[in-house]
């Protein structure tokens, strides 16, 4: 079963129907799903740069500062133990990848959920192609202001046109990727997800 929707060109003008694939933007929502997808792709992108200094990093002598007894003092054996002065952290954080493996078969039911949720929510635009031959940004946010976008997820064919992406780069809340690149926190992030004929042909034949 195909579900049936008008596209659109730059000029805010109908370009025809066309059909999705009932398999790909039809699913109900799971936020189950989408959650555990998200989470992945989060603790991916973490940059692992946490860190703190334990005994054996901080500067110093590892000579026993006083005697054992005698002195008056609690017992001491290093200086640059946790308690000490500008010694090191016990049990600190260390860098470590944060990454985790999910089932290929749950990226693949996220991804299709989260352009099922679009849909369903009235947020997915088909756009006939994301051409801009000028490469100006002020023609681009024109087009945008006709089409009624609110912070839009454009995602292009195999390869974005240079003078689109060029465009767009300069205005704020707008973002355009290959549909190689398409990902599921990218998906909810944005208000308008925005999808080439091409984008959605090659979606349709890798989800389906």
């Amino acid at each position: 079963m195909a579900i049936k929707i008008k596209s659109v060109d730059m000029a805010a003008k109908a370009a025809g129907d066309i059909e999705l694939d009932d398999a790909v933007f039809g699913l109900s929502v799971r936020k189950d799903i989408l959650h555990r997808v998200v989470c992945w792709q989060l603790a991916r992108r973490r940059a692992r740069t946490h860190a703190v200094k334990g005994m054996a990093d901080v500067k110093g002598t590892g000579k026993k500062p006083w005697k054992q007894k005698g002195a008056g003092r609690a017992r001491a054996g290093n200086m640059k133990a946790p308690q000490m002065r500008g010694g090191g952290v016990a049990m600190g954080p260390t860098s470590r990848s944060h990454a985790y493996s999910l089932p290929k078969k749950v990226r693949r039911l996220g991804l299709k959920t989260a352009l099922s949720a679009k849909q369903a929510d009235g947020q997915l635009v088909v756009l006939k192609a994301a051409e801009l031959k000028s490469g100006k940004t002020k023609e681009l946010a024109n087009s945008l202001k006709k089409l009624g976008w609110s912070r839009p997820l454009v995602i292009t064919g195999a390869k974005a046109e240079d003078g689109f992406v060029r465009a767009a780069r300069n205005l704020r809340g707008i973002d355009v990727l290959p549909q190689q690149g398409l990902n599921v926190y990218e998906i909810l992030r944005h208000d308008t997800l925005v999808l080439t004929i091409d984008a959605v042909q090659a979606l349709e034949a890798r989800l389906r």
